[in-house]
């Protein structure tokens, strides 16, 4: 169960890293700043103040972020909603 965790959260990293820096409205989008979010979103365990703190300075990107075919999944999953709901974030609707 372990590696399995191990190996969604190494993908989730690859697939930040794939999807590169940008730049919204004078946020720097930049998707690794959600990679300490990885075990919470992928799992049930509550998101850390660090999680917290990226979803709320990366709120202006996620739509950008849903946009991409390799992030959708993550960024737009059940879990990432209770995420940011837990964060106080409220969720795009984009």
């Amino acid at each position: 169960m372990k590696a399995r965790h191990a190996l969604v959260c190494m993908i989730v990293v690859t697939l930040l890293i794939l999807a590169g820096l940008s730049v919204v409205l004078g946020q720097t989008c930049n998707p690794l700043q959600l990679s300490s979010c990885a075990s919470a979103i992928t799992s049930s365990i509550p998101p850390s103040a660090l999680c917290c703190s990226k979803i709320k300075e990366q709120e202006p990107c996620l739509c950008q972020y849903m946009k991409n075919p390799s992030l959708k999944g993550f960024i737009s999953s059940p879990n990432a909603k209770k995420v940011a709901a837990t964060c106080g974030t409220p969720f795009p609707s984009c």
